[in-house]
């Protein structure tokens, strides 16, 4: 059945519509400020998407109503979703190809969710069986392998022969209209000569297409699809005025954009997520608004959060109250620069708090939200580990009434048994953000979190993160240095003492007492200030005495409990620091500072600058940073003094290195591995004296190891450790824990 004539509507030139050079999702209401307007005045729409779905039907039906009445006819061209296993089909074999990409369309002709997914698929059905619709999907095609098409681009005309043509990284779809916050680039005929070209360019290039004519990509009609859009969708309508305005744009009922209010999380201006952060927000959300985001330091952990904070705020209309959990003071710091961004006021919540009458804002927030008060239905604080544990902010929590919403960053540390117990039922929702999760040598901690949080939402490693240029590529230099004569002799003493101190727990698994605990700490210590790492530095950094954005970072073992909001550093720290100032500072006349706690937020504030810069302040010498979530993208070369055995610690470390910054074509990550003693000694001992070494050995090994899997110079660095291995014999050494590893 054809439909019949639909009502005449008058149309106006694109020349007397306001178009504006480029538009932002969500920030200027792609549908209401630029389909809309342009759809209602247009005669014909050209849309190449990206891939195929009843999901992107549904999306290109919003403003279509007034292009229908004025006759409008739309051609579209979209790419199949095509699995691995359909591309080593299609690549078998040529005559399979089209039954493959027919067979990946139609599996993505779903079933509509609600009543207005029907009416908009039943439109689209509609002009498809009018012949106001055509579609046809292409592939691309080079050298016999096969790929999917993925460009995006759009060109309308208008009665007076007007062209806009655009062009950009938004899907039409519903997740890319309301979550992926993308943007697209217009260009007029009319406006000037660059645009006309622009514009001449598109069109030329969909004719190209839609004619099967463009290089390397084939594009095809598929009777089938239509065919089967047509019974799927498609239902008895007397006209196209039957169709209700109000099923295709809810959002063009809306008067022009609101003033945003206060204190309701939104997306900024200009902010764009990657893939990888939307499909976690989306996965978060399908898992109840419970799971981890696993993600490398510096792939965006933190925006990923927040926007995810937007998500589910939209979704209970704002009435909801977030508990931002992080490690110290600075930490919580560096989340409120990023919170505000998001339209958020926090409560800044420890106990030297900018904010004096945090308390008084938690009390009052709390009492908001239980009575419903307008405006007052969302509120955030963000607090220390030791904070959010302390009784008050415990007690104010345990009295909302409302939705809330617990998100821990660095959350391995919440594994600790003074911290799980904080862990409780009163969070409907729940979000876990570590790029370790797993803690070293505590089963029963990494479960809990596990247990609490839910299933991981995402995994975005190390090595992708390089691999996708979300991290720079490093270079690894491992640089060996043997313990002294009398820094050996206390190793070997603490070991022999450490043995006695392992025992046997009622699960039968070796344990380590109190007081061994103690003695490994001890024990750690000499590897982290070992002396004759400070020459070898030396010899090191000469080569870079005249450059800048260099991070020396110094060892630190002493252990924080969860009542500490600030990271301090002991005697023994201090002596390293201090040595590795005067060296640099003194004998190299390098300009240089030191990077600790004894330096307040502003001071940090202050170097974190100078040294972005590079004209004032050429290296920072640091303890602790890297662990504490400081973020200082320029780094471009560490060396990195402290030893660690625990991989929370050095994964951490490096990764903190490799966030990107403009001039920063990759990173250089200098490590020193501690070994009992110089390679060539190691032949002269006996076997007993070589097993007691290789304790340390392993240890140093694992964390090398690891650097240099991912480096740039992978090889180089690796006939480094192979020297150590072959001269200790690992490759043919089986070796047993035994309890007694640092």
């Amino acid at each position: 059945m054809t439909l019949l004539l639909v009502s005449e509507v008058d149309c106006l030139s694109f020349q007397e519509l306001n178009i504006k050079e480029e538009y932002r999702s969500l920030v200027d209401n792609v549908s209401k400020n630029f389909y809309y307007p342009i759809l209602k005045n247009a005669l014909s729409y050209d849309r190449a998407v990206g891939f195929f779905s009843s999901s992107a039907l549904i999306a290109i039906a919003d403003g279509l109503i007034p292009f229908v009445k004025n006759g409008g006819q739309m051609r579209l061209i979209a790419s199949p979703k095509l699995s691995d296993e359909d591309i080593k089909t299609i690549e078998k074999g040529y005559k399979l190809r089209d039954e493959v990409v027919k067979s990946a369309v139609m599996r993505e002709l779903y079933e509509p969710v609600d009543e207005k997914s029907s009416t908009r698929l039943n439109l689209l059905a509609n002009l498809i069986a009018d012949s106001r619709l055509n579609i046809k999907i292409a592939i691309t095609e080079y050298k016999g392998k096969i790929g999917m098409y993925h460009e995006k681009m759009g060109v309308f005309k208008d009665t007076e022969s007007n062209i806009i043509a655009f062009s950009g990284s938004m899907n039409e779809t519903i997740t890319a209209m309301s979550l992926n916050y993308e943007s697209i680039d217009v260009y007029c005929s009319w406006k000037n000569v660059d645009d006309e070209k622009r514009v001449i360019n598109k069109v030329q290039a969909f004719e190209k297409l839609w004619n099967d004519k463009a290089s390397n990509i084939s594009v095809k009609d598929f009777p089938e699809v239509k065919e089967s859009i047509i019974e799927k969708y498609k239902k008895e309508i007397r006209s196209y005025d039957d169709f209700n305005q109000k099923d295709f744009n809810d959002e063009i009922e809306i008067e022009n954009k609101l003033e945003i209010p206060e204190n309701v999380p939104q997306i900024p201006d200009n902010f764009n997520l990657y893939n990888y952060q939307i499909e976690a927000i989306e996965e978060w959300a399908k898992k109840d608004y419970c799971g981890i985001f696993d993600m490398a330091t510096g792939t965006g952990k933190t925006y990923t959060a927040l926007a995810a904070i937007v998500k589910l705020s939209q979704h209970l209309n704002n009435k909801l109250a977030v508990i931002i959990v992080c490690p110290y003071q600075h930490l919580v710091e560096q989340w409120v620069e990023d919170i505000v961004k998001f339209n958020i006021k926090p409560i800044i919540a420890y106990s030297t708090s900018p904010q004096k009458d945090w308390k008084e804002k938690l009390d009052e927030s709390v009492r908001d939200q239980k009575l419903g008060v307008r405006g007052r239905k969302f509120f955030c604080l963000v607090t220390t580990n030791a904070t959010y544990a302390g009784k008050y902010v415990q007690n104010k929590i345990m009295r909302i009434r409302g939705n809330t919403l617990l998100i821990v960053d660095e959350a391995h540390n919440f594994g600790a048994s003074s911290l799980k117990n904080k862990l409780h039922d009163k969070f409907q929702y729940r979000l876990a953000l570590s790029a370790t999760l797993d803690r070293h040598n505590d089963e029963e901690g990494t479960q809990a979190l596990y247990h609490y949080f839910g299933e991981k939402c995402i995994e975005y490693p190390l090595e992708r993160a390089i691999k996708e240029g979300k991290l720079t590529k490093y270079k690894y230099y491992p640089r060996i240095v043997s313990l002294a004569e009398e820094e050996l002799e206390k190793y070997n003493s603490f070991t022999k003492e450490i043995i006695k101190c392992v025992k046997i727990n009622k699960k039968g698994k070796r344990e380590m007492t109190e007081k061994g605990k103690r003695l490994a700490i001890a024990r750690a210590r000499i590897v982290a200030g070992a002396i004759n790492k400070i020459s070898q530095l030396k010899e090191d950094i000469m080569h870079y005495v005249n450059d800048n954005h260099i991070l020396v970072y110094c060892g630190a073992t002493r252990i924080l409990s969860n009542t500490e909001e600030n990271s301090g550093a002991d005697e023994e720290d201090i002596r390293q620091i201090d040595c590795v100032t005067n060296m640099l500072g003194n004998e190299l006349n390098m300009k240089v500072s030191k990077f600790t706690s004894e330096e307040d937020m502003n001071e940090r504030r202050v170097l974190k600058k100078e040294f972005s810069e590079g004209k004032n302040l050429q290296a920072l010498i640091a303890i602790k940073c890297l662990d504490e979530g400081v973020n200082i993208p320029s780094i471009k070369t560490a060396f990195i003094l402290a030893s660690t055995t625990n991989p929370k610690e050095y994964i951490q470390r490096r990764g903190r290195v490799l966030r990107l910054s403009k001039g920063k074509e990759f990173a250089e990550i200098y490590d020193y591995i501690i070994l009992p003693r110089p390679l060539n000694e190691v032949p002269g001992l006996t076997e007993d004296e070589r097993k007691k070494e290789l304790h340390l050995v392993k240890n140093e090994l694992s964390r090398a190891e690891e650097f240099a899997r991912l480096a740039y110079n992978s090889i180089e660095s690796n006939s480094t450790l192979d020297d150590i291995r072959d001269t200790y014999d690992l490759f043919n050494v089986e070796f047993q824990e035994d309890g007694i590893n640092e």
